[in-house]
């Protein structure tokens, strides 16, 4: 198994290599790797500091760790952060992030990367967020006695962990010090193959990171003159499924105020989303704009998980589509009644919220019209689905803090 995953890992590199000729993302992807362990060399030359190191897939996973990067960071200030990123839609965008000491890409998870980054980084203690398993990284931790915890973990027993073919990755497994997961099908999942008392069911950090941005006061200007006194419309992380459900609703309603923020920026997206929203002004033209619009396309990343406070219903996309609905928490924690689709299953959140009345769910276009119809005519409708919503939100939260109790009672930092 160990000669088909090294075998798959260059594959994947030359297949980045291929796609870069075409693909924005993958070029980053490829351009991000080159010289990266001398990079890293020179970055870590003069470091006399022990080092955290956490890696996140991408910017969500990073959005989980980071109330715990914070909070270690304070209570460890001698030590220094390194994150690594395997995604650009990760580095691009938190690559500036003072959290850090340190933000850099990945190294391909060869065997001798692997060795060179560690005796360049020299890791006091690591942490993988959610779902990144990479063999020769989790292996060589083991190796040098290194303990590595798992935030925010989620196992399902189609995974290969569970399954017959799936030894290399239960090899994996066993490397790991501790796993905190999200709920209790994890642990019923996990704990069939591994010790009971390495597995914690703290929940998800993502609680206490979108608490973090809903208590930090916020103000846009732009945004506020955009709005007016009117109802809005925030619709966040959308795909073009998304926007087959939402335009005729968004371009006939000109009473209303729709912000559609589309999961992916680049050029052929917001174009894609001009033509579906026909009086759509983009957000970076804004400023200067002198025709009257009611939708406004957000082209940046970064601002969605603070535009949800503005809103008076939510839509959160990637429920009309195959792979699920985004991120429910956003809108959530702000009091906001949260519409989604109907491809939720796969997201204990959103599951637990639509059985609690928190977030509601349509099939169609037209079942969209009329509840947020009914929402906005029923205000105290609206208020009692948000509040199920805010007050789920805080229940759910403290995972940062169970983590952190468990490094400083089995003194994994020193101070």
């Amino acid at each position: 198994m160990l000669f088909f995953y090294n075998l798959f890992i260059k594959f994947y590199a030359f297949a980045a290599f291929l796609l870069s000729f075409f693909n924005a993302k993958a070029k980053l992807w490829v351009e991000g790797r080159k010289q990266i362990i001398q990079k890293l060399q020179v970055a870590f030359t003069n470091n006399t500091h022990p080092v955290i190191w956490f890696h996140c897939a991408s910017l969500g996973e990073f959005e989980q760790g980071r109330p715990l990067i914070e909070k270690l960071k304070i209570q460890y200030p001698k030590h220094k952060i390194l994150i690594t990123f395997f995604s650009p839609s990760g580095y691009e965008i938190q690559k500036e992030y003072q959290g850090a000491d340190w933000i850099f890409y990945l190294p391909l998870d060869t065997v001798n990367n692997v060795k060179q980054f560690y005796e360049i980084v020299q890791p006091e203690l690591i942490f993988f967020i959610k779902y990144e398993f990479w063999y020769h990284y989790i292996i060589e931790a083991k190796r040098r006695n290194i303990p590595l915890i798992l935030v925010s973990g989620i196992f399902r027993m189609n995974q290969p962990f569970f399954k017959w073919y799936g030894s290399l990755h239960r090899e994996m497994l066993s490397c790991f010090k501790h796993f905190f997961i999200q709920g209790q099908l994890s642990y019923n999942c996990l704990s069939i193959i591994y010790s009971k008392n390495n597995i914690t069911i703290c929940g998800d950090t993502r609680f206490d990171r979108v608490l973090e941005i809903a208590q930090t006061t916020y103000h846009n200007a732009l945004i506020e003159n955009f709005i007016g006194n009117d109802d809005v419309i925030v619709a966040g992380s959308t795909w073009r499924d998304d926007d087959l459900i939402l335009d005729h609703f968004a371009n006939t309603r000109a009473e209303i105020k729709f912000i559609i923020a589309p999961h992916e920026i680049h050029e052929e997206r917001i174009e894609e989303c001009l033509r579906y929203y026909k009086n759509a002004v983009l957000y970076s033209q804004l400023e200067h704009n002198t025709k009257k619009s009611n939708i406004l396309i957000i082209d940046n990343v970064g601002m969605l998980n603070n535009l949800y406070r503005y809103a008076t219903v939510t839509l959160v996309g990637g429920g009309f589509g195959g792979d699920g609905v985004h991120n429910v928490l956003e809108p959530a924690v702000f009091n906001k009644p949260v519409v989604i689709g109907p491809v939720y299953d796969k997201f204990r959140e959103a599951v637990e919220l639509v059985e609690q009345g928190g977030v509601l769910v349509v099939e169609n276009a037209l079942e969209l019209e009329q509840l947020i119809g009914e929402l906005l005519l029923k205000k105290d409708y609206a208020a009692a689905v948000g509040a199920i919503a805010g007050n789920y939100v805080r229940k759910n939260a403290g995972a940062t803090d169970t983590i952190i109790d468990y490094v400083e009672a089995n003194r994994l930092l020193t101070n």
